[in-house]
């Protein structure tokens, strides 16, 4: 998995998971595996466990708690479903939680809930296995990540406009 935002020509919040995962049940697998995160400021690495899979009503959930040097820690929860208009255009509207279990003031987030996106994107798989999309965000922080958003003159949400590119192999 990877992904990121880019502001003003530059690469920001960008972060890239090497995952194994591995089956515990019909729907269900364990994933494990490293996280590295590229944000302004030093990278950082992050030991990452979880747990994603198709719960009841076809939702997709993911889970994955994360360990990082000084005993950091993060939790990121994921849902998604996805609607089909044909049989190749589909349209996803997703939720995206992210938990920080302490304050780190050199990258801005606080401690608790520290940021939500709400989103709906809209593919078209050319191949299952190829499906580029467009889609928009509602990104919102909280608590202590709001206000050291805030304190640096960000707004502590807003909305933006995502494109990407689907691929499995």
């Amino acid at each position: 998995r990877a992904e990121g935002v880019t502001a003003e020509g530059r690469a920001d919040d960008t972060e890239a998971h090497v995952l194994y995962g591995r089956a515990i049940a019909r729907w269900w697998d364990v994933v494990a595996g490293i996280r590295q995160e590229v944000r302004p400021g030093s990278p950082r690495t992050w030991a990452a466990l979880g747990i994603q899979g198709l719960a009841p009503y076809r939702f997709q959930l993911a889970a994955t708690a994360y360990v990082g040097r000084s005993a950091r820690t993060s939790v990121s929860l994921e849902a998604e479903y996805e609607l089909l208009l044909t049989n190749r255009l589909i349209v996803k509207p997703l939720l995206e939680l992210d938990i920080h279990g302490q304050s780190d003031r050199d990258r801005g987030i606080g401690a608790g809930l520290s940021s939500a996106d709400a989103g709906l994107r809209v593919r078209y798989e050319f191949r299952r296995e190829f499906a580029p999309y467009v889609g928009i965000v509602w990104s919102r922080t909280f608590f202590g990540t709001a206000d050291a958003s805030r304190a640096n003159g960000v707004a502590p949400g807003g909305v933006r406009l995502v494109s990407g590119l689907r691929v499995w192999m």
